[in-house]
C-alpha cells in the first residue's frame, strides 16, 4: 500500500514551498502571496515539520526521516490547514527547510518550490539583529498551539533558555538563532555569533544547491532578492506564472508599494572588524551565486 494512499494523497492541493535562509526575503515574498484570492499563507509550521524528530539538535532531515507516520502526520496538517482556510492553496515558508528538502519532498511530492537567496552580507547584518532577541510570546504562543502536547517540552526549554540568557545573564545573542546546520552547536564555542551566522548562510546554499539539483525547472525556480527587489512587477509574474496562477490588480498594486529597494547597503552598520573575519568564510560561496566582495574589502589579487 502506498504511503500516501487515502483521503490526504487525492484532496491535497499542490503546496507551494517558498525555500530561503532566514533573512533572505521569504516573508516579503509570502505576504505578496497571501494576497492572492487562491492561496492561503502558513507562516513556519516548525513544529509540524520537526514531527519526525523534535529533539534532533540540527535541521537536516533527508527522505529516511519520513516513515509512512510521519508522512501520514504531516500530510494531514496540511489538509486540515487547507480546509479550513477555504480550500485554498497553502503557500508554505519554514526557513530551516532549507537543509531538509529531500524530507520535504517525501512529504509532499505534488508539491513544487520558490527558492529565495540574499546577499550575505546583507542577510548577516539582518540576521545578528534576530539573535539579540529572544522569541516574542505571542510567536511562542502560535508556535506551542501547533505542536503535538507530547513534545511540548522541546520548545519551551529553547524558550526558557534563551529568554534568561538575554533578559537574565545579559547575554548579547541567543544561544542559537536561524538555520541550525550540523555542527553549529560545536561552532558556537570556538566563533563569534557573526561567524556562525556565516556558516548558516553557506551551508544553507550549500545544501539547497545539492538537495536542488536533481529538480527540472517546472519544479523549482530560483531567484535573488536583489533582482526581485529591482524588478519586481517583471519577476513576479513569472513566480506566478511557474505556479500556474494570475496575476491579480491587487498585486499589482502592493508591488510598487510594499517593495523597498534600498535596503541592500544596510549591512555597512557592521563594524569592520565583523566584516573582514566572516569575509573569508563567505567568499568562496558567494562567489557562487554572483556577488562580489565590496572593494573596500578586496584582497590583492581578487578579481
Amino acid at each position: 500500500m502506498s504511503r500516501l494512499c487515502g483521503p490526504t494523497a487525492n484532496e491535497l492541493k499542490p503546496p507551494i514551498i517558498l525555500i530561503g535562509n532566514v533573512r533572505s526575503g521569504t516573508s516579503m515574498i509570502q505576504d505578496l502571496f497571501a494576497i492572492h484570492p487562491e492561496i492561503v499563507p502558513w507562516f513556519e509550521p516548525r513544529t509540524v515539520w520537526t514531527y519526525a524528530d523534535p529533539s534532533r539538535r540540527h535541521d537536516r532531515f533527508d527522505r529516511s526521516d519520513a516513515s509512512p507516520r510521519v508522512v501520514q502526520y504531516i500530510r494531514r496538517r496540511f489538509l486540515g490547514y487547507q480546509r479550513s482556510h477555504d480550500n485554498r492553496r497553502i503557500m508554505e515558508k519554514t526557513p530551516s527547510n532549507i537543509m531538509r528538502i529531500p524530507y520535504v519532498r517525501a512529504v509532499l511530492p505534488e508539491a513544487k518550490y520558490l527558492y529565495i537567496v540574499r546577499e550575505p552580507l546583507a542577510n548577516l547584518s539582518s540576521s545578528e539583529l534576530k539573535w539579540r532577541l529572544p522569541i516574542h510570546r505571542h510567536k511562542l504562543w502560535r508556535r506551542l498551539k501547533e505542536t503535538p502536547k507530547s513534545q511540548l517540552h522541546h520548545y519551551a526549554a529553547r524558550y526558557l533558555i534563551d529568554h534568561t540568557r538575554i533578559r537574565l545573564l545579559k547575554r548579547r545573542h541567543v544561544s542559537v538563532w536561524g538555520v541550525r546546520y550540523p555542527g553549529i552547536y560545536e561552532d558556537l564555542k570556538t566563533l563569534t555569533a557573526e561567524q556562525v551566522i556565516a556558516k548558516q548562510w553557506i551551508a544553507a546554499c550549500q545544501q539547497a544547491r545539492e538537495d536542488l539539483a536533481g529538480l527540472d525547472e517546472n519544479t523549482v525556480m530560483q531567484i535573488r532578492y536583489e533582482d526581485f527587489v529591482e524588478k519586481p512587477k517583471e519577476i513576479f509574474p513569472r513566480i506566478l506564472e511557474h505556479f500556474d496562477l494570475p496575476m491579480t490588480m491587487g498585486i499589482e498594486t502592493e508591488l510598487s508599494r510594499r517593495i523597498d529597494p534600498n535596503r541592500r547597503q544596510k549591512w555597512r552598520r557592521l563594524d569592520n572588524d565583523v566584516v573582514k573575519t566572516c569575509l573569508p568564510i563567505l567568499r568562496e560561496e558567494m562567489a557562487r551565486h554572483g556577488y562580489e566582495t565590496p572593494d573596500e574589502y578586496r584582497e590583492t589579487g581578487d578579481s
